[in-house]
């Protein structure tokens, strides 16, 4: 059944003046289209201050019909007014005074990106930070009950991590000891320190270039496969059914990942830097036609064996750090496809560079060793 329309009607009392006496409902269903028509007839009646209002008539008000009459009367109660009870609480909340809307500061886009992107790293710190504690649990678990170990999962991630990765690794790191023993020959030839390439591709890729270059493309690419794998799991709400199951998503996704990496990116740098000494040794021939039997006969005498324990203790750390931080991005990404995308990226992007952080670190800590 359709209401009655809303109505003003004008009433002239003995003594003269006018009485406007409202009728219908006055509600937002039947007062739809009717907004600005009505009320710049109750504005054009509210113009004599004297003037009485009558609403014990309506059928119905709320607040849509209320707000037009506060608005009309210029938010303020008429002097002489008339209404049921159950309308005095409409009115009542409408004549409460608001809060001035707050002033904006203004701030210059520069500092706004800045402060948004401090804002997130610190967000990324306290994730971190929580999934670091976290595994420090669980290794104690782990410790009491040594059967929650993964040990098939930890076998299949060296699997993937390292046998897979020694195809892509030895023809990167046979291209980079070719380049870097044929500028190097180039310029030692000028000085006829042609034997010196030994000294300089040894030190160079057992203590730098091997660890730095396979952290690197392990980082791209298992890296990347860690962090994806997670989201995908979390897109999937595979995440969700572990956490109703009871079990711990460190200990059966983080921990397997982060031993498993932290074993095979050691053979993988060894692997690595046995490549690029291969390709430099191919271009050292070539170019200032050094033997293959006095390259590797020199190479012990001018590489101190320091530099190769280094390089695989900085391997075991670059294999943390890239599942660490390949996890922690795995497990913020949110359920939907751009931020499984955005999440892989910046997984990548972060791992490289803490890895080159740490070897800075590690050359600055260790600069007088094996040199």
């Amino acid at each position: 059944m359709e209401g009655a329309l809303p109505t003003i009607e004008t009433e002239l009392q003995a003594d003269g003046s006018a009485v406007a006496r409202l009728a219908g409902e006055w509600t937002l269903l039947l007062l739809h289209g009717r907004f600005e028509e009505l009320g710049q007839a109750v504005a054009g009646l509210a113009v004599d201050g004297a003037k009485a209002w009558d609403l014990r008539g309506l059928q119905r008000l709320d607040n849509a019909g209320a707000l037009v009459l506060w608005q009309a009367w210029g938010r303020r109660r008429p002097a002489q007014i008339e209404l049921l009870p159950e309308h005095e609480a409409l009115f009542a909340q409408l004549a409460v005074p608001g809060l001035p809307p707050a002033r904006r500061r203004r701030v210059p886009e520069g500092l706004a990106i800045l402060e948004s992107q401090l804002g997130g790293a610190a967000d990324h710190l306290l994730d971190a930070t929580r999934l670091l504690g976290q595994l420090a649990l669980d290794c104690l678990q782990l410790v009491r009950q040594p059967g929650l170990i993964a040990w098939r999962d930890i076998s299949a991630h060296i699997y993937r991590t390292g046998a897979q990765a020694l195809a892509i690794t030895a023809l990167v790191g046979f291209l980079v000891g070719v380049t870097l023993s044929y500028l190097t020959s180039r310029q030692l030839q000028a000085f006829g320190a042609d034997i010196f390439v030994v000294n300089i591709l040894g030190l160079s890729v057992w203590r730098e270039l091997g660890p730095l270059l396979a952290a690197i493309l392990v980082a791209g690419r298992s890296g990347s496969a860690m962090t994806a794998q997670l989201g995908v799991m979390r897109v999937t709400q595979e995440l969700d059914a572990l956490s109703v199951m009871g079990i711990s998503h460190t200990i059966r996704l983080v921990l397997p990942k982060m031993v498993a990496l932290a074993v095979s990116l050691p053979l993988v740098v060894v692997w690595t830097s046995c490549m690029i000494l291969i390709g430099g040794m191919a271009a050292a021939r070539s170019t200032l036609g050094l033997d293959y039997v006095q390259f590797l006969q020199g190479l012990p005498a001018a590489v101190p064996t320091a530099n190769l324990w280094l390089g695989l203790a900085k391997s075991v750390v670059f294999g943390l750090l890239i599942a660490f931080t390949a996890c922690h991005y795995g497990l913020r990404i949110k359920p939907n496809s751009e931020s499984l995308g955005a999440g892989t990226t910046d997984a990548v992007v972060a791992s490289i560079t803490i890895v080159i952080i740490v070897d800075a670190i590690f050359a600055v800590l260790f600069s007088d060793v094996g040199i």
